[in-house]
């Protein structure tokens, strides 16, 4: 195995100006004067050299505008150069930016890498998409993209000891965690809300299996205990995930006399304007809504809806910059937090 690595690695550059001319280690030991072992140590960052012949060697390359051969750099420091994303199977990716935008940013960071992502699918409790992409050593890591209560691909990724971080937040502190600050997101906007005297405010959720939702809607009870206020268990409705349970929840919530309407995300926001729009309540003139996340689903209504800014893109990018080090062997943070911006619009005005 050791000999095919060698074998590759001799074809270890090609220069994309001049098509796909290629140079061997014995190229570039000719050029310098070195032995062919030195630049292989060098290419591959193992074994022993100095750092001014490791430097010598790094710099010819790039000055002759070569990139190494993912193929043969793979063989020689025995990685794969993929990275694994894995998405919930029941998500629409053209309905939910927050995928398609965090993806984007995963997708470029990686390639400023010499990584490709692959793309896996999980259905409830069946990720045996993911199981094969590990039993078959395609990847040196993988992004899990939402966290559940009980989730059992981290059991999973964590019982074949291969690098891996949540794209969301755990209990578990020896998972690597990228997030959005949902909980302190979620409080400040509630606290803006009720300086503005909107004393009752209601909650309409999602699914309290994912931990996000978990987190904002404690963000939600933060806002109120730092109020001095009780949380009414009236105005709080969770598990909302279609139409009709929407529906439900917006007239309970008007017939219980809520000044404002607080949505946990851009879905659940739309439905909630859909159900007002249908009952010809004016927003903001007889009620007020704000949503805990915000997206071009929300963009074009009107009125303009308030809501939580996150850079979904940026909290991608870094997600896959804290595997990338972390596979490198580098020491990386183990929870990360991304900041957020909190949008007043038209939908939570005084009139």
């Amino acid at each position: 195995m050791e000999n095919e690595r060698m074998r590759v690695v001799m074809e270890t550059f090609r220069n994309d100006k001049l098509g796909n001319k290629k140079i061997t280690i014995s190229d570039i030991a000719e050029a310098l004067q070195v032995s062919k072992t030195t630049v292989s140590r060098a290419i591959s960052g193992k074994g022993r050299i100095s750092e001014e012949t490791r430097l010598k060697v790094l710099a010819y390359i790039e000055e002759k505008d070569y990139k190494p051969n993912v193929i043969a750099k793979g063989l020689a420091q025995q990685r794969t150069y993929n990275i694994g994303l894995v998405i919930p199977g029941d998500c629409n990716l053209v309905d939910m930016p927050f995928f398609q935008n965090s993806m984007q940013g995963i997708c470029e960071e990686a390639s400023r890498h010499d990584y490709d992502v692959m793309l896996v699918t999980t259905a409830g409790k069946d990720y045996s998409n993911l199981e094969r992409m590990i039993s078959n050593h395609k990847v040196d890591g993988v992004i899990l993209s939402r966290s559940l209560i009980k989730d059992e691909a981290v059991a999973f990724l964590k019982e074949q000891q291969i690098p891996f971080v949540l794209m969301g937040t755990s209990k578990d502190e020896s998972i690597l965690q990228v997030d959005n600050d949902h909980v302190a997101g979620c409080c400040e906007l509630v606290t803006k809300l009720l300086s503005k005297g909107y004393s009752k405010i209601g909650l309409i959720g999602g699914s309290q299996n994912l931990v996000v939702n978990r987190a904002r809607l404690q963000g939600y009870k933060e806002a109120l205990y730092r109020a001095k206020r009780v949380m009414e268990e009236t105005v709080v409705y969770n598990d909302c995930e279609t139409l009709e349970q929407v529906d439900q929840a917006v007239k309970k919530l008007i017939g219980n006399g809520v000044q404002c309407i607080v949505c946990m995300d851009d879905m659940i926001c739309s439905l909630v304007m859909q159900v007002l729009g249908r009952e010809h309540i004016k927003v903001p003139e007889q009620i007020k809504v704000a949503s805990f996340y915000d997206s071009t689903l929300l963009m074009n209504h009107e009125p303009a809806i308030t809501s939580l800014l996150f850079d979904d893109k940026a909290l991608g990018t870094l997600t896959c910059q804290v595997l990338l080090a972390y596979i490198q062997g580098d020491e990386v943070k183990g929870k990360n937090l991304m900041g957020y911006e909190i949008v007043l619009r038209k939908s939570t005005e005084e009139i």
